[in-house]
């Protein structure tokens, strides 16, 4: 059995930038450990399969994707969905419906809905679920920093629009640059409070809103954590520091050479934080077959 991937880079409009993703086509006959030993030999960071079914199954439901890490199958994340979602509407017109994907994932159906051109995509998450808020001196030290590099009123808390992050702000970009998150203490403080992992936010100065991010974990960086982002901009809204459907800019990944380019917003109504958007473009690097005996 030959199938057929690709390779695209999400959240940049440049070739070797943003986040890089492995879509597997056509999956329906791989079980959950093959899925798993293909996700360990491309060895990024996630890779999906598309498992088709019947149109109109497709129709009701959206198009079943599956995501996995080289460690395990997560129910969501951003730039996963972005970049499967982006390489449907390029191979498989039939899966688009008024520019829009809907991609049926273990979290449910999320629709990312496309520009005229089809490059630039913007993803719904769920509503956001607001959670344990953290020991500030705690987080610090956890983070690698002092406990006056965190804003004095955007107390960390963790977020969850699919998956759960612990929101962290700093009062500024040095501080960002020293973070070093103490990963073997941090993951088991975090799992006991409902997080898996720290997504570190600065302010990026200027007069647009624009934010810059950092997300480290075990053996490495994310250069774009597009479920993460749906997270912060709900915290963000909802303490008032983002106003609610305000456009906001947020680079991540600079630090290790892989600038990435996140757009996002988010609405609020009655103190209920909803209408979750990220969005970012997607550039197709490489394709190929893999060969299963």
């Amino acid at each position: 059995m030959n199938l057929d991937y690709f390779i695209v880079d999400v959240f940049t409009e440049e070739a070797f930038k943003g986040n890089p993703l492995a879509v597997v086509m056509n999956t329906c006959g791989l079980s959950t450990a093959q899925m798993e030993a293909i996700a360990i030999e491309f060895n990024l960071s996630e890779t999906t399969f598309v498992e088709r079914r019947a149109a109109e199954v497709e129709q009701r439901e959206g198009v079943r994707v599956r995501i996995f890490t080289t460690e395990g199958e997560l129910n969501f994340a951003g730039h996963p969905t972005l970049g499967t979602a982006s390489v449907l509407r390029r191979i498989a017109p039939e899966t688009v419906e008024n520019n829009t994907v809907t991609l049926a994932e273990n979290v449910g159906p999320v629709p990312v809905r496309f520009d005229a051109q089809g490059a630039y995509g913007e993803m719904t998450q769920r509503e956001p679920e607001f959670g344990a808020e953290l020991d500030a001196a705690e987080v610090a030290r956890l983070c690698g920093l002092q406990a006056e590099d965190l804003d004095p009123v955007l107390r960390p808390q963790v977020v969850s629009t699919g998956t759960a992050f612990a929101i962290v702000v700093l009062r500024s970009q040095g501080a960002l640059a020293r973070l070093a998150v103490r990963q073997q203490e941090a993951t088991a403080w975090l799992c006991e409070r409902g997080a898996r992992w720290f997504y570190v936010l600065s302010p990026a100065g200027g007069d647009a809103p624009a934010w810059r991010a950092r997300m480290q974990f075990k053996g490495g960086e994310d250069p774009a954590t597009g479920s993460a982002a749906g997270c912060a901009i709900s915290y963000l809204v909802k303490c008032g520091a983002v106003g609610a459907g305000q456009r906001v800019h947020l680079r991540q990944g600079v630090e290790m050479g892989r600038a990435s380019e996140l757009y996002l917003s988010a609405e609020c109504e009655l103190g209920k934080v909803g209408a979750v958007q990220v969005g970012g473009s997607t550039v197709s690097v490489a394709k190929g077959q893999l060969f299963l005996s």
